[in-house]
């Protein structure tokens, strides 16, 4: 059994705070200069040119990449042999959240109450997912999540007759709804089965993988690719300026059903693709 005192957690999620809304991932910094390399628009090649640049500002001001520092998603793997002392975990990660937006000068972009709409003013509470693993460590993920892209997500229960035809209809129907509102270009995560909840948190958890990287199954791996294309066809471009690169990557994540049933669900991460990973 291994202790983890909560101040360790709560300084941990707080520098992956300020790190997440400052420093985007390499993979997809990567993926800006691939595709200002092939993109044919002049504007869409300028937008693409212009992320480029703003990440550059970002990381040597150390300020955020994205004025929208986002609604904090918190993914926190938890290993078994872990015994957490000097507090509660739950308020040890939401502590952590509040300190990393104060000291990394965030934008405070969460109201504490849907309806009335009054801001908590320190960006929580956040949306914690936390899992009990093998293991005597803990594996956090932070993902700010802006609320450009959020808002044009959506999920339907098809018909299982309508297979994966219907899944590409759908997921192609999302995009050119989002057209340039959700700020591509975009990192798109597709859940395919489980329940009404599930198939929207595994295509949420799709968008935290790196750019270039295929589900291991041959037909699901297919089916991402296929997406891409469809997908940058529309012609949206970045920042709906017209051009080629409407997306960056498509991830699908996938998870048994009902026999009824064929729940997709479609997660837009615009171009600020923020995620940063810790271990303690």
């Amino acid at each position: 059994m291994r202790e983890i005192h909560v101040n360790e957690i709560t300084d941990t999620v707080a520098r992956l705070c300020i790190d997440a809304c400052h420093l985007l991932p390499d993979d997809l910094v990567r993926s800006f200069h691939q595709a200002a390399e092939r993109e044919v628009s002049p504007l869409g090649k300028s937008v693409l040119l212009k992320l480029i640049d703003n990440d550059r500002i970002a990381r040597e001001n150390q300020v955020s990449y994205c004025h929208d520092t986002g609604l904090t998603i918190v993914y926190a793997d938890v290993g078994q042999d872990v015994h957490i002392v000097g507090g509660d975990y739950g308020q040890a990660v939401q502590a952590g959240v509040r300190k990393g937006y104060a000291e990394g000068f965030m934008r405070k972009s969460v109201v504490s109450d849907p309806l009335l709409r009054v801001n908590s003013n320190d960006n929580t509470p956040a949306v914690v997912h936390t899992e009990i693993v093998p293991g005597a460590e803990i594996r956090f993920t932070v993902v700010p999540k802006g609320g450009g892209s959020e808002n044009w997500s959506t999920m339907k229960f098809l018909l299982p007759g309508e297979g994966v035809a219907g899944v590409k209809q759908f997921v192609l129907a999302a995009i050119e709804a989002a057209g340039g509102a959700a700020c591509p270009p975009l990192t798109v995560g597709v859940g395919i089965g489980g329940s009404f909840d599930k198939v929207t948190a595994i295509a949420k958890q799709a968008i935290l993988r790196d750019i270039g990287q295929h589900h291991p199954e041959p037909h699901i791996a297919q089916l991402e690719t296929e997406l891409l294309e469809a997908i940058n066809k529309t012609g949206i471009g970045p920042q709906g300026y017209g051009g080629m690169t409407t997306a960056l990557w498509v991830a699908v994540e996938t998870y048994a059903c009902h026999i009824t049933a064929l729940p997709v669900a479609v997660n837009i991460q615009c171009h600020a693709g923020r995620r940063q990973t810790a271990v303690i």
